[in-house]
């Protein structure tokens, strides 16, 4: 069975602190003990010199075992949570957010 992804982009707001920006990664490091099915999660701020990050400071990567667990996670109280805690940084709300989900294949398919 496919595992699923889930990328997230964030546009924390100028304001928000290093301890509020680590308190937001140690919960989703949380996330894979607290929620069947998230088998791992990755993430970090922003470094390239490419520049083409279009103002987005962060980023996470959740890796879930299919599609049944990203949908059980996205109901999960340690997901919303999460995403209230992540809300309440962004500056523009959902505009200073991207999350894109996708199924992870061995070859590209359209």
């Amino acid at each position: 069975m496919a595992q699923y992804q889930q990328i997230v982009l964030l546009r924390f707001a100028p304001s928000t602190d290093r301890e509020t920006i680590a308190e937001i990664f140690e919960a989703l490091d949380e996330l894979p003990a607290q929620i069947p099915g998230v088998i791992e999660v990755r993430g970090g701020p922003y470094n390239s010199p490419a520049g083409l990050n279009k103002g987005f400071t962060h980023a996470f990567v959740v890796t879930l075992a299919d599609e049944q667990a990203r949908d059980a996670c996205l109901e999960h109280p340690a997901y919303t949570r999460l995403q209230q805690l992540i809300l309440a940084q962004l500056s523009g709300g959902l505009a200073d957010l991207i999350a894109f989900d996708f199924k992870d294949c061995a070859r590209f398919r359209y």
